[in-house]
């Protein structure tokens, strides 16, 4: 397996969350009420899983590895875009957070950005992967050795164990204050 392949199984997750997300949506279009407690898991997902994981396997392992390899114009390119859009990505979930903390205190208002940003989320994510799959990854891979690629899977395998133990250690540290 090369590189690629944790990534892309990882997108196949992302995907089948934000159908979830797809879902949701409709029920408070229906219903005009947002689930808080929902708001919090896809947040707690796509913080931890979508964004600590995957983007930091592809922005702390990959792109820092592509970084010393002599790239083309157009694959730079791609790779500060894709950078670019993991921001985005923090900062919509950052202000769904905020819009939720709004409605939970009974701001109404903060309904319409609540499902602003999660339409914005679900826009997002489909192109950001085709992106990666279909163009990005295939691309990356001739910067590098077979033996480079191993390692590079390795350290991906690594970065994974250790995430366990940092989100649990984050939620302790926040629980005792």
């Amino acid at each position: 397996m090369k590189p690629r392949g944790p990534l892309m199984i990882e997108h196949r997750l992302i995907e089948k969350m934000i159908d979830i997300i797809k879902k949701e949506m409709d029920d408070i279009k229906r219903s005009k009420q947002a689930d808080s407690a929902f708001i919090d898991i896809a947040v707690d997902f796509i913080r931890i899983y979508a964004d600590r994981t995957h983007h930091g396997k592809e922005e702390d392992i990959l792109f820092r590895s592509l970084s010393l390899k002599d790239m083309s114009a157009e694959d730079k390119k791609v790779m500060n875009e894709l950078i670019e859009e993991h921001q985005y990505g923090r900062k919509t979930v950052k202000a769904l957070v905020e819009a939720k903390e709004k409605y939970v205190q009974g701001d109404t208002r903060a309904l319409g950005v609540i499902s602003d940003k999660l339409k914005a989320l679900v826009d997002f994510y489909p192109r950001h992967i085709k992106k990666e799959d279909d163009v990005f990854f295939p691309n990356s891979e001739r910067y590098f050795s077979d033996d480079e690629l191993n390692k590079m899977l390795s350290e991906f395998w690594e970065f994974d164990r250790n995430m366990i133990h940092e989100k649990y250690r984050s939620l302790v540290d926040s629980l005792r204050g």
